[in-house]
């Protein structure tokens, strides 16, 4: 039985085939889900658009999640093409390179408004478009996250700050947005190799890490990702709103 056939969902976050977002997606797409993508410039076009097309995606479209016209159009056409929403998933974070190598008390001002613009508040941004085409549908919304929003992790600096503001968004939407019946939640995933996670410095020793140190004695993939968000995403998480879920092999359970 495939828990998710005739669901629609859009997938905002995929950069290329390693990409957590990418994982989900085939993981969305096998449950029987149809889905719909964005990408963020040229370049980006050229790795998600056949990414989508091999899974049969027939919404593949432009979005700058910092300019609210190509937002606004990404739902119309959505609205157009299928006349409502079942999910939505939001994989986006970025922060300038500098301020993820130079201390946090460095942060420029540009650098933490961007940072928190594209990472955080994308998701208010996006959640507000999709709540309108969720409604009478029990919708589900589905956000990344890290450990680092929680506690210091060298190098993740800003980008800490601004999953530390994702996550308090995830329960404030969840409250504004669960009288429509539409969830909000989080997943909180172990380090996993994508185009992100280059951008940190020292990212293999923090693999090394956090497999010597999580109960499980190892890291995460794409897959148990993937596997989690369909859980969310799916009529299993009927009554699961306003939650952080780690997958990070317990790593986050640990003191010392």
């Amino acid at each position: 039985m495939k828990m998710l056939k005739g669901k629609k969902g859009a997938i905002f976050g995929v950069a290329n085939d390693k990409s957590i977002a990418w994982g989900i997606a085939q993981m969305l797409h096998e449950a029987g889900a149809d889905l719909a993508f964005t990408y963020a410039g040229e370049i980006l076009e050229k790795r998600v658009r056949p990414l989508a097309e091999k899974i049969g995606s027939k919404i593949i479209l432009p979005c700058d999640v910092t300019k609210d016209e190509e937002i606004k159009q990404v739902f119309q056409n959505i609205r157009q093409e299928w006349g409502g929403l079942d999910f939505l998933v939001h994989a986006i974070a970025y922060a300038n390179k500098e301020d993820l190598t130079n201390p946090y008390i460095e942060t420029s001002r540009e650098g933490f408004h961007l940072a928190l613009d594209i990472s955080s508040y994308s998701l208010v941004a996006l959640s507000r478009h999709a709540a309108a085409l969720m409604e009478g549908r029990q919708g589900a919304i589905l956000t990344m996250t890290y450990m680092g929003s929680e506690r210091v992790i060298p190098n993740y600096n800003v980008m800490g700050v601004a999953k530390a503001a994702l996550e308090a968004s995830v329960k404030y939407l969840a409250y504004d947005l669960g009288p429509k019946g539409t969830r909000v939640n989080a997943i909180s995933a172990g380090p996993i190799r994508t185009l992100a996670s280059s951008g940190i410095s020292g990212f293999k020793e923090m693999l090394h890490f956090s497999s010597e140190r999580a109960p499980l004695k190892r890291n995460i993939d794409q897959d148990e990702v993937g596997r989690t968000a369909l859980y969310l995403l799916s009529d299993m998480a009927s009554a699961v709103t306003g939650e952080v879920l780690h997958v990070d092999a317990g790593y986050n359970i640990m003191g010392m």
